[in-house]
């Protein structure tokens, strides 16, 4: 078995996305940094690197044996241990993850660039753990609350936020089905296209609106998110958290 030692981690707890899992380049100042005093080092296959990095669901039962209380975390100078921590990589990526007890990777989180170093060299002529997955790794089914990674592609943390957010205040319109508020909204987005959504359906309307804001970040879509928050205390909350983070 593989260990490093003293491993700082960032979790993002929750996370099913691994573009949600930001790099060490994106971690912010109040974001909550803990240090792992030793963690196991497992090298995996691709697929079962990608399905714990992608899926919020259960592990393999041997790796979690293999792994059982062999990591450490590091708190006001005790040394407390976990029951199932670990870093794991196929070659490519690199994730750290706490299950905090259960069978599923809760809380997962990058590496330092010195420490990423660190796992390449040591799993370079590593074997490659080999594990079955109960769990089908079949292709994942993404949607407008868990969008795919290619539409998340190229954005920073705060846009990518800022883009779920929006996504989920079309998702809201979608659900109350409101004829004359999908035209209104629509028509913020492309004013010239007043007169061309007068005749369309909800269903039709809504489409166009979210294939025409799916892709890429722009002052527009800022514009759009915010407006359509605007009123809403959570989402105006969210909105708040993201607009008042200066750096990443």
């Amino acid at each position: 078995m593989l260990y490093l030692h003293d491993v700082w981690v960032n979790w993002f707890e929750g996370e099913e996305n691994g573009y949600n899992v930001c790099h060490f380049y994106e971690w912010r100042k109040d974001d909550t940094i803990e240090l792992l005093d030793q963690v196991p080092l497992l090298k995996v296959d691709s697929v079962l690197y990608h399905y714990i990095e992608n899926e919020l669901s259960e592990l393999p039962p041997r790796l979690l044996e293999d792994i059982h209380q062999k990591a450490y975390i590091r708190k006001n100078h005790e040394r407390i241990q976990l029951d199932y921590c670990f870093v794991v990589s196929d070659g490519k990526g690199i994730l750290a993850v706490d299950t905090i007890g259960y069978n599923v990777p809760i809380r997962k989180s990058r590496l330092i660039p010195r420490q990423e170093q660190m796992v390449y060299e040591m799993i370079e002529n590593a074997q490659t753990h080999s594990y079955e997955l109960r769990a089908t790794a079949d292709k994942k089914e993404h949607h407008i609350l868990s969008p795919s990674p290619y539409i998340m592609n190229g954005l920073t943390r705060k846009e990518r936020q800022l883009k779920q957010l929006l996504f989920m205040a079309l998702d809201q319109l979608r659900t109350a089905k409101n004829t004359s508020e999908i035209r209104y909204w629509y028509t913020e987005w492309e004013p010239s296209a007043y007169n061309d959504v007068q005749n369309l359906a909800f269903d039709d309307i809504w489409t166009r609106l979210y294939e025409e804001t799916k892709y890429g970040w722009t002052d527009k879509h800022e514009s759009l998110c915010e407006r359509l928050v605007k009123g809403q205390p959570f989402f105006e909350k969210l909105w708040e958290i993201e607009k008042e983070e200066k750096v990443n």
